[in-house]
């Protein structure tokens, strides 16, 4: 089993920046899949950023340029960099891991507005 903790959201003016965390606690062998999803209210979840096997990042089309997914495997933790904040990226941020399970963070939000 993994548990998972986000921290870094806040409230954070339009064009700022917020670097999100997750670290893992737990083992999963055959976990392959690290990845980050938001959810903005009434709305569905979506993903905005993945690693695969390699730490090969990936991204959705609207979210190339703006979000950027690391891990520092040592710390058994997963970033995501979100750059030039609009109000319309204002969502709870979910980490997301894959192996045997899957697994879900409880969440961090993060709230753009001036």
């Amino acid at each position: 089993q993994v548990q998972l903790v986000e921290s870094g959201g806040g409230s954070v003016q339009p064009g700022g920046s917020v670097r999100l965390s997750c670290t893992a606690s737990g083992s999963d062998p055959r976990l392959n899949v690290r990845a980050w999803y938001r959810q903005a209210a009434g709305g569905q979840r979506v993903l905005v950023a993945l690693l695969t096997n390699g730490n090969t990042p990936d991204y959705p089309e609207f979210a190339k340029g703006r979000f950027t997914i690391s891990s520092d495997n040592a710390k058994n933790t997963i970033y995501l960099q979100i750059n030039r904040l609009e109000p319309g990226y204002t969502a709870v941020y979910y980490c997301y891991c894959r192996g045997r399970n899957t697994y879900w963070g409880q969440g961090t939000q993060v709230t753009v507005s001036s």
